[in-house]
């Protein structure tokens, strides 16, 4: 069974920036932030190095209406900070769940960035959802306290491949029950 996709929000506020669509205007710094090798390995699906061409793609897939993935840039301009700073995702599942990724740029690693999107995908469960699940690499410790803190459960192991690694990498993955 399929969930039904609802209107998801044009922007989700948080405290110190918000989360908006995906523009055109985006692929410069999402493709310079995911030229950096410490952010591309820590990620399962952005190469190292960045191919011609990456970041265009990557914007062309998010602008697609026919994806059961939602997209939000981290935009810090109301608060005198880059225009992205990030990017977090919700990945539609069957019964009535969602996956969300994240990565931030590495210029904004532990600034509380990523825990505070994190948190306001979850108070706005623009999907409808009523359990979101993630994973992290296991050599990723702080992408783990982000879901811990955001009220996220450890329920297992797992490997998932890393193309900047070019291998598996063991991961850890945590449920919300919304």
């Amino acid at each position: 069974m399929l969930v039904e996709k609802l209107a998801t929000p044009d922007v989700i506020s948080c405290e110190r920036f918000e989360l908006r669509p995906v523009r055109v205007s985006d692929q410069g710094l999402i493709g310079h932030y995911a030229a950096d090798l410490r952010l591309a390995k820590m990620t399962p699906n952005i190469p190292n190095p960045v191919p011609p061409g990456w970041a265009e793609a990557f914007v062309a897939r998010t602008l697609k209406d026919d994806e059961d993935i939602d997209r939000w840039v981290l935009d810090g301009t109301c608060s005198d900070r880059p225009e992205v700073m990030g990017v977090i995702s919700l990945q539609k599942m069957d019964r009535a769940q969602s996956e969300i990724s994240y990565w931030v740029a590495p210029a904004f690693w532990n600034t509380g960035i990523a825990s505070a999107a994190v948190r306001g995908v979850i108070d706005a469960n623009p999907q409808g959802v009523q359990t979101m699940f993630a994973s992290v690499f296991q050599d990723n410790p702080a992408s783990a306290r982000v879901l811990t803190n955001a009220g996220f459960e450890y329920i297992g192991d797992a490997e998932a491949f890393c193309v900047a690694r070019n291998s598996k990498v063991s991961t850890w993955t945590y449920l919300k029950k919304l």
